[in-house]
């Protein structure tokens, strides 16, 4: 358990958010954001949505890898091949493999 929980999205900057087209069905659990699908768009509308939520408990990083990822995340590509974007909650690496709210927020649940 923990009082603030880090979550960190990693991805190439203008990529999708999701491997999955963005439509007007938006399993994904965020609509402000459409149709743009891109993973800048949807991480401040992610922000957004859990800072309403959460308020201060979970602080949100975007992290772009397109010059060169940092050595944590060298050795997290390397040893598990993860989907873009990565989403890793306090360092942990997670399966979600993309921008989800319900799946995210899940996430940040087991932490708090």
């Amino acid at each position: 358990m923990t009082d603030i929980v880090n979550i960190e999205i990693i991805a190439l900057p203008g990529t999708s958010c999701s491997p999955f087209p963005c439509d007007e069905t938006r399993s994904c659990g965020l609509s402000d954001c459409y149709p743009s699908g891109q993973i800048a768009k949807s991480f401040e509308v992610l922000k957004q949505a859990l800072s309403e939520e959460f308020g201060r408990r979970v602080e949100l990083t975007l992290t772009f890898i397109h010059t060169g990822a940092p050595e944590r995340i060298k050795e997290i590509i390397e040893a598990e091949h993860p989907p873009l974007p990565i989403i890793l909650v306090n360092g942990r690496l997670t399966r979600i493999g993309r921008i989800d709210l319900e799946r995210i927020r899940n996430e940040i649940k087991k932490e708090l």
